[in-house]
């Protein structure tokens, strides 16, 4: 591969860092070219480095965009690769005349790369700004710096990350720590002292202040604490001034602009940042190189590195008191610096060195390289239309699912998402999504897909509406006119109760789709009864069944913060407001005292339709006199299963709060409102199910004593192996009809 990197030339700190890393990685598998737009240190040390690098010096944007085009016509690179704002706008214009990709590794945000010089900001970052409109795609390298790209408008398909690698060898020579830093900088370290240093440059964004003020604040409760900050910058006067006023300036040194950056971290205890904005900071990387204890303010990609408590501590930004906290803390626990020390270098070095990034970069490229060169005119895209956008877990994890195993089967394919809130879909699933009843955006995708899938769930059924059901079976229509094979994914079929409906519905499954995986017997009992005979009709499972829960330490941090005690035993409710509830609300509530009572497990609601699912939660605790909880922040996905999964027991009238449950082999005791609950029971083999409007305290006990004894673990988890095997049929459908896989 053949690749040329280009950049501004006067690179510093954690940028400089990434790019020769990146460059003399890559220079071992491939060919590797590096222009600079100024001479000096950088280019210089790259090619000691045995990098091939060429500089081009013209103050004229336009001379140097033509000087750039030649150095492409004559290395011929597969893909051009850039880093900052000189080279994104000369990314910009020479892709308009040149065949090539280029991306661009957005290192930090681009609005705040001049915070605190307006005339910088409103010139060289509004021309980067703009720049980066222009180029194929974007390499951000934090999942927080993706966040903010898609918020501000960029296509969430063009953007892949990479996290930022270093060499992680722990130094073992002898370091005199008390010599190094009284010859470089003057400082006087007794015995006891504790040493926090922070390496950033003294600009707004790295809200230095913020550590000034923790340190003055954590040394009325650890006065052993002293304080380094290396760097330079426009703030360094007023934050000297600072330290003054907060009597703080004889145990705060300023080292300046330091170089090589490792001694002073191996100097140092503990290692801070107080950054506004980040994406993901060389500075930490170093620091944790160096056996320092970590605290990073909750910026870019750090909450991906950094678990709070577990290997460091992570605080909101701008919160001096509570890094204070974390100061103290650290200060007056030696054996639990060297815990976190040691923890977070292991992490570190296993999944962040530079031979990782090396590995993702290149494919990053072999994935950039095959969507760039797809033939303009194929139908690559596939189309996916569900009940999305309106907050229902169920849904929301039915289209992960989806989007999941499309992406498993073609990572190169885009996906178009039709969701109620489009914007909101684009940030979570980083898909393509237009608005649902947006018609003409749908049609205009629609001649572009190569498959529609209408995905999940019981879309085709009229109990809540007759004009949803005519709505989907119109873009059945529309897709299957417009080319596009057509697929009814993972789902449920019925009630369909109007004679006018089930006639339409069964006249379009048959003439329009080419493929059908129902989740359920009883749904492919409900196409036999309406006649449909043509598509090819295979039973599965809920497209959700393959999701798996966070991990423990995510999980218990959610019930923690419901006070709920992650040590404790409880039963799960996932109910939700229905007709005929009202009347069985004191049953419900009388088998939840029954289980706290019997069995010692506390009532815990978990919704699955925020916030709705918690009115009848609350109507159920009111009448209750045992402890009970809820969940009552919206949480992700796999947060939602992994409480699930802690149960000991769940009784729903959710259908998904029993198919998660299930999914995890946790035994379930279904409350039925509707076919779709009755026939993901029966498939199951499940006897505990009883109808919503009879349900009575004396039947639910019964059943949650049968759920709670063992007798059935047996049952559920084979069940729970069952759904996962079964499930893989819907994922074989999407291949056949996409040509991957024979039918």
């Amino acid at each position: 591969m053949r690749v040329m990197h280009v950049m501004g030339g006067g690179d510093v700190g954690g940028a400089k860092t990434q790019i020769m890393n990146t460059v003399t990685g890559l220079a071992k598998r491939n060919e590797v070219m590096l222009l600079s737009f100024r001479a000096g240190p950088f280019a210089d040390e790259a090619r000691e480095r045995g990098i091939d690098v060429r500089v081009i010096e013209r103050h004229n944007p336009f001379a140097a965009a033509r000087a750039m085009r030649d150095l492409v016509d004559e290395f011929r690179p597969d893909i051009v690769h850039c880093h900052g704002g000189r080279a994104n706008l000369m990314g910009a214009i020479v892709r308009r005349s040149r065949s090539v990709p280029v991306v661009t590794t957005v290192h930090s945000d681009y609005k705040l790369d001049y915070l605190g010089n307006p005339f910088k900001q409103h010139t060289f970052g509004a021309a980067n700004a703009v720049a980066l409109r222009f180029l194929d795609f974007y390499q951000p390298v934090a999942d927080r710096m993706a966040r903010t790209l898609i918020e501000r408008g960029f296509d969430p398909e063009r953007i892949v990350k990479i996290y930022n690698g270093m060499e992680f060898k722990r130094p073992t020579d002898d370091f005199d720590r008390v010599s190094y830093l009284r010859e470089n900088y003057g400082a006087s370290v007794e015995d006891g002292d504790v040493l926090c240093g922070i390496a950033a440059r003294l600009t707004a964004v790295k809200d230095i202040a913020t550590t000034v003020r923790a340190f003055a604040e954590a040394r009325k409760e650890a006065p052993q604490l002293r304080l380094f900050i290396a760097g330079d910058g426009e703030d360094e006067e007023m934050l000297r001034r600072l330290c003054v006023q907060l009597g703080i300036a004889e145990r705060v040194t300023f080292c300046g602009w330091v170089s090589p950056v490792e001694p002073f971290f191996r100097a140092m205890d503990i290692n801070l940042l107080s950054s506004v904005s980040e994406t993901f900071p060389y500075s930490i990387l170093e620091g944790i190189c160096a056996g320092c204890a970590t605290i990073c303010s909750d910026v870019g990609g750090m909450p991906e590195l950094i678990d709070t408590g577990e290997n460091g501590y992570i605080f909101p930004v701008g919160d001096h008191r509570q890094l204070a906290r974390y100061m103290v803390r650290l200060a007056n626990d030696a054996a639990l610096r060297h815990t976190f020390a040691k923890a977070l270098y292991e992490k570190a070095s296993r999944d962040f060195s530079k031979d990782k990034m090396c590995e993702r970069q290149e494919a990053n490229y072999r994935h950039l390289l095959a969507r760039f060169h797809r033939p303009k005119d194929e139908r690559e895209s596939i189309v996916i239309c569900g009940a999305y956008g309106r907050g229902n877990a169920g849904d929301d994890a039915i289209l992960e699912a989806i989007v999941r195993e499309m992406r498993a089967l073609d990572p190169e394919r885009t996906i178009c998402v039709m969701s109620r809130r489009p914007k909101e879909t684009r940030l979570v699933y980083r898909t393509n999504a237009i608005y649902t009843f947006n018609v003409f955006s749908v049609l205009r995708r629609f001649r572009r897909a190569a498959l529609y899938i209408n995905g999940g769930g019981s879309l085709m059924q009229d109990v809540t509406s007759t004009r949803s059901i005519w709505y989907y079976c119109y873009t059945l229509r529309a897709a299957k006119k417009r080319g596009c094979k057509v697929m009814m994914y993972g789902c449920g079929i019925g009630p369909i109760n109007r004679p006018g409906n089930r006639i339409m519905a069964a006249r379009t499954i048959d003439r329009s789709v080419d493929r059908i995986t129902l989740r359920d017997d009883t749904s492919r009992a409900q196409l036999a009864q309406m006649g449909v005979t043509q598509p090819d009709i295979r039973v599965s499972a809920d497209p959700t069944i393959i999701l798996d829960p966070a991990p423990r330490e995510v999980v218990n941090l959610a019930l923690e913060q419901s006070g709920i005690d992650p040590a404790g035993r409880y039963i799960g409710f996932g109910l939700r407001s229905w007709k005929g509830l009202e009347s069985v609300l004191p049953e419900i509530a009388s088998a939840a005292e029954y289980a706290y009572r019997k069995h010692g497990l506390t009532p815990v609601f978990v919704p699955i339709e925020f916030p709705s699912d918690l009115i009848p939660a609350e109507r159920v605790g009111a009448l209750l006199s045992c402890p009970w909880h809820a969940v009552r922040t919206r949480q992700p996905i796999e947060v939602t299963i992994g409480i699930l999964a802690r149960m000991q027991a769940v009784v729903g009238i959710r259908l998904h709060s029993l198919m998660f449950s299930a999914g995890q082999g946790v035994p379930v005791v279904g409350m039925s409102y509707d076919i779709k609950v009755d026939g993901f029971l029966k498939y199951i083999g499940s006897r505990t199910c009883l109808p919503l409007r009879s349900v009575r305290s004396a039947d639910l006990c019964r059943l949650i004593d049968e759920c709670v004894s063992g007798a059935l673990d047996a049952e559920v988890h084979r069940t729970a192996r069952m759904l996962r095997e079964r499930e893989h049929e819907n994922m074989r459908g999407a291949a056949i009809l996409l040509g991957l896989e024979n039918g």
